[in-house]
């Protein structure tokens, strides 16, 4: 039985303040639509499946708090601190958690699409399977992070931190990774095609057999990587950093070699297009 049929009546945010301020933890199944909590602390209270569509938590202190199935659609969870919450199916659609403070929070399987995360710290979160589709996530934090299969589709990643992170079957079509920090990601296989990753960081990725076709890297820092088997016909690649980058046996036909330094990269069994002079690159051949 619900706290609402104990009391008798529908709970307000007064309510729900004062019987956590006499120990009351359990708020689950509540209808709190709109609910003003902006400012306050809450530490273990659990409020799954409850309906907190449009509620406030801004500069909310939700330490360990469970939002499990809870409805938080349009919340207002700005710079909130929400480390070790438990967000799990929750549904944020166009939630606005900018700046929020959530290391170690649990999205698994949470609708996040169309929610404003602009530089929020998710470091060591955990994010399987949800689905971030045309979020904005400019400038976050998801260093360490657990992405298995999680959906970015859409999604604005620019200055994004993604280092350590794992992102086996994570979907980012169309997302745009400017200026992004991904040095060291295994992003062999996907399909990258039309992303930008236009100045982002990307020492050492591996875009082994990844579909890159009109990807942007241009001004990209691109040392060590490796796009052996790659489709990048049509990508961009002006005024990138290449030392030592491996194209082995990748599509590069209909790429614009202008503006290109291809002298340190390895282009060995490289596809081009019939009217690239290829005598002109021998020495990055070499």
């Amino acid at each position: 039985m619900s706290i609402e049929l104990k009391l008798g009546y529908l709970m307000q945010s007064q309510d729900i303040l004062r019987l956590y301020e006499e120990g009351y933890r359990d708020f689950k199944g509540l209808r709190l639509a709109g609910a003003d909590f902006s400012g306050h602390i809450f530490v273990g209270v659990n409020f799954a499946g409850s309906d907190l569509s449009g509620a406030n938590f801004s500069r909310t202190f939700l330490t360990k708090v469970n939002f499990a199935n809870a409805n938080l659609s349009r919340a207002n969870l700005m710079h909130a601190k929400m480390s070790d919450s438990r967000f799990t199916q929750a549904t944020l659609t166009k939630a606005n958690l900018k700046g929020a403070f959530g290391v170690r929070a649990n999205f698994t399987r949470a609708l996040v699409s169309g929610a404003q995360l602009s530089h929020v710290n998710l470091r060591a979160a955990q994010l399987t399977e949800a689905n971030f589709s045309g979020a904005n996530l400019t400038g976050a934090n998801l260093r360490n992070t657990q992405l298995t299969g999680a959906d970015f589709a859409w999604a604005n990643l620019s200055g994004v931190r993604l280092i350590g992170s794992a992102i086996a079957q994570t979907r980012f079509s169309g997302a745009n990774f400017d200026r992004a920090f991904l040095s060291g990601l295994n992003l062999s296989g996907m399909d990258l095609s039309g992303v930008s990753f236009k100045e982002a960081r990307l020492k050492g990725a591996s875009f082994r057999e990844a579909d890159l076709t009109a990807a942007n890297f241009s001004q990209a820092s691109l040392q060590n990587s490796d796009f052996q088997d790659a489709q990048l016909a049509g990508a961009n690649f002006d005024w990138a950093h290449l030392h030592r980058a491996k194209f082995h046996h990748a599509d590069m036909r209909r790429i614009d070699m202008t503006n290109v330094d291809w002298s340190d990269a390895d282009l060995a069994g490289a596809c081009f297009d019939e009217s690239v002079e290829v005598d002109s690159m021998v020495s990055a051949l070499q």
